[in-house]
């Protein structure tokens, strides 16, 4: 995801009719592409597991290169399938991969209505090696329709840091819905955890805001809970404060009881009420 701090120069610029582009690469040198060195822990979970289908689907992939979890691994060869909904972004996505055959590309908005019928659409493989989803909302129900058909090997799923457990928080899905560029967005790490009990997958781990998961019969670790992962994951990194430090406004919140907490948040996201549920 971009950062509150660069989107919110994006819209700066773009108001002055300037725009920030990436250039096609050429030669792809060996590269730590995605945001916070997921990719590492991509590699290293991959390679505990045995993936039959060497097939990514990446869902909010940007422009392709920026902040990707997923370039590293088509760089490899993989096959798959990137979606992105943003016209300037999908532009640069098509430009940087015109030259990788076995990726599909698609422009639209993924919804918890869609995803199934596009995943079948291009063929996707019920288990298929790797899943990353964000899209800066309602990423909790286009996740829990994809588990009711698909098993991917591993999700790297994003999640609203900001939320301690065990606050569970999703943005609802609505069709109106779009991202502003603020912490109104996504899915708290006890929700996800919610969702991951009920299809039988293990949290293994988070990773400041990318949490992995792996069906729980084959995960070479055992799943954490909410508050486990997130202790060590986000809490109690000694740099989050300088990774994130858009989320100084919500600090009190780490430190507050559940109640507490639970009010904290519906009157600091007051003005879209009715646009989520939160709930201890």
């Amino acid at each position: 995801m971009l950062t509150i701090a660069k989107h919110a120069l994006r819209v700066l610029l773009r108001s002055v009719g300037l725009e920030i582009r990436r250039l096609p690469l050429t030669g792809f040198p060996e590269h730590t592409y995605s945001n916070l060195d997921e990719q590492s822990l991509i590699r290293k979970y991959l390679d505990q597991l045995v993936v039959k289908s060497r097939y990514c689907v990446d869902i909010g992939a940007s422009d392709g290169v920026a902040m990707s979890n997923s370039f590293a691994l088509y760089k490899e060869g993989w096959g798959g399938i990137a979606v992105e909904c943003d016209a300037g972004k999908f532009s640069s996505l098509a430009g940087t991969y015109v030259n990788f055959r076995n990726i599909n590309l698609a422009k639209c908005t993924i919804t918890p209505e869609n995803i199934l019928p596009l995943l079948s659409a291009f063929d996707i493989p019920e288990g298929f090696g790797f899943l990353t989803l964000d899209i800066d909302g309602y990423d909790y129900f286009v996740l829990d329709q994809i588990l009711t058909k698909y098993r991917p090997t591993l999700i790297c799923a994003e999640i609203n840091e900001k939320i301690p457990p065990p606050v569970k928080f999703t943005v609802k899905w609505k069709p109106e819905y779009t991202w502003h560029g603020d912490h109104f967005y996504g899915q708290s790490i006890s929700q996800l955890h919610m969702l991951c009990t009920r299809h039988d997958y293990a949290l293994v781990e988070l990773h400041y805001n990318s949490v992995f998961l792996i069906p729980i019969e084959r995960s070479p670790k055992h799943s954490l809970t909410a508050e486990e992962a997130y202790r060590t994951g986000y809490l109690n990194r000694t740099d989050r404060k300088e990774k994130f430090p858009w989320n100084d406004n919500m600090e009190d919140l780490l430190h507050m009881q559940p109640e507490q907490a639970l009010s904290f948040i519906h009157g600091f996201f007051d003005k879209y009420k009715g646009m989520f549920d939160c709930s201890i």
